[in-house]
């Protein structure tokens, strides 16, 4: 299918480049910008550039922003600009926006655009503004207020989108391009929660790991007491895809694994994992601690539906005054209350406090929006797939009805929140002209039949 926006496919391209070379991974507030500069900057590129096209735009208080097309009952395309942190092992610059062919990483041909964002959430959000802009330019007049709304805080908090409710109106309607397709109907409960482990004679006297709760920890660290350090020369790590290694000088025992999204924590390795194991070896305290976070002393793997099972991921760690503070990333399947997992870590005994909770979704597979979007995607890939449910949270659940939209294909290997994620510049272009077919459907003008005669009918603008 021709669409307008083809002739955009450059520009498409490299403004994705310049956008993903913005660093907005949360940073400390300052003065008016409440995740750092950097992340408003990268805000205000988005906006400037609709702007420059035609759009009406508003900068929420460098919290989030929005793009607004066409006029009647409001539908939201709910987008983020913000990143999770780089984290390591990349071969390229991950604030870089690299463009090469590079066939490396699972062998996927084609030009590929490289860093972080690339797929969560900077290329699709980018696709969606130029789906739009095709729609605009080609005389499209929606019948509906296309809002394009791109937040600050999704990675973290959720901050940007509390701000909006407070200060404008949010449809009730809409989907993310923040997930998979085909189309996510239902996603799983999240519950981030830090554990307090007294260790009493501690092995270590320091430990940090992770930089991020929903973000498979990558790399951990520890000083350990002589004693402990001695205890390692006939230590074999059981973890696997992990590496373990220690300094005799400065006691530091180190740990590297490889980082995923905390919701599939089984695609990643996780390094606290590897570094409590051996601590676990040579304390009962440490070993309390890893049956709790890595054997699933409480019984959670046995919680499963339709939307999955139950994943338990610790990501960030530290270690003072003698307690270990243990930061765990959980989904928990739709039909689960939140007290089914509380009340397991309180029987136990452990100290906790919660982070944050969003409760599960849950749409009607069969419903009006649901099955547009499926039409829309089986027609632009020649599939026949059915809606699905997903462990992954996503701004959908903002919505009274929301689902998820794209961009990762069925059964393609994920990047997001890993080292060398990247995005085919294939793909930036289909998802465009995907956004752009929904975005019609949903929006284009009623017909109205009367006798055999068809009058399409447009709301002027």
């Amino acid at each position: 299918m021709e669409h307008t926006l083809k002739k955009y496919f450059d520009e498409l391209v490299e403004s994705t480049a310049q956008i993903m070379r913005f660093d907005s991974s949360k940073k400390p507030a300052e003065g008016e910008y409440p995740f750092g500069k950097e992340t408003a900057d990268c805000l205000a590129y988005f906006l400037n550039l609709a702007k420059s096209w035609g759009f009406e735009t508003n900068n929420y208080d460098n919290y989030v922003g929005e793009v607004v097309f066409g006029s009647g009952k409001p539908f939201a395309i709910l987008a983020h600009l913000d990143v999770v942190p780089a984290g390591s092992g990349w071969k390229y610059p991950p604030f870089g926006g690299v463009i090469n062919d590079d066939i490396s990483d699972g062998g996927v041909t084609g030009k590929k655009l490289w860093g972080r964002g690339a797929m969560d959430d900077k290329g699709p959000a980018m696709a969606a503004l130029y789906a739009l802009k095709a729609l605009k330019d080609e005389g499209f007049r929606p019948r509906r207020t296309i809002k394009l709304i791109v937040g600050c805080n999704e990675e973290s908090g959720w901050e940007c989108m509390k701000h909006y409710k407070e200060v404008a109106e949010m449809p009730e309607e809409g989907f993310t391009p923040d997930a998979n397709f085909p189309v996510i109907y239902a996603e799983k409960g999240i519950f981030h929660f830090t554990a307090e482990f007294p260790i009493e004679n501690a092995p270590m006297t320091a430990l940090k790991a992770g930089q991020a709760a929903n973000m498979v920890c990558d790399y951990a660290q520890a000083v350990l007491t002589r004693k402990a350090g001695n205890q390692l020369v006939a230590y074999e790590n059981p973890v696997a895809d992990t590496t373990l290694s220690y300094d005799n000088t400065t006691n530091i025992l180190q740990a590297r694994g490889k980082s995923a999204h905390g919701s599939t924590p089984q695609m990643g390795a996780n390094a606290l994992q590897a570094l409590l194991a051996f601590l676990a070896t040579v304390n009962d305290d440490c070993q309390k601690a890893y049956d709790i976070l890595f054997n699933d002393a409480l019984g959670l793997n046995a919680f499963e539906d339709e939307t999955g099972k139950l994943t338990f991921s610790p990501n960030m760690a530290s270690f003072e005054n003698g307690v270990l503070k243990v930061t765990v990333d959980v989904r928990i399947p739709a039909t689960f209350a939140l007290e089914s997992v509380t009340e397991r870590l309180e029987e136990a005994g452990v100290a906790y406090e919660t982070k944050n909770y969003q409760a599960p979704l849950y749409n009607d597979p069969n419903g009006e929006l649901i099955q547009k979007l499926m039409r829309v995607y089986n027609e632009a890939t020649g599939s026949d797939d059915k809606p699905i449910a997903i462990g992954g949270g996503t701004y959908a659940r903002a919505l009274k009805c929301g689902c998820a939209f794209g961009p990762e294909m069925p059964g393609e290997e994920a990047t997001i929140h890993q080292p060398n994620e990247y995005i085919t510049l294939e793909r930036l272009g289909l998802l465009s002209e995907i956004y752009y077919d929904a975005v019609k459907e949903i929006a284009k003008p009623r017909t109205v039949k009367l006798g055999t005669l068809t009058v399409k009918y447009e709301k002027k603008l």
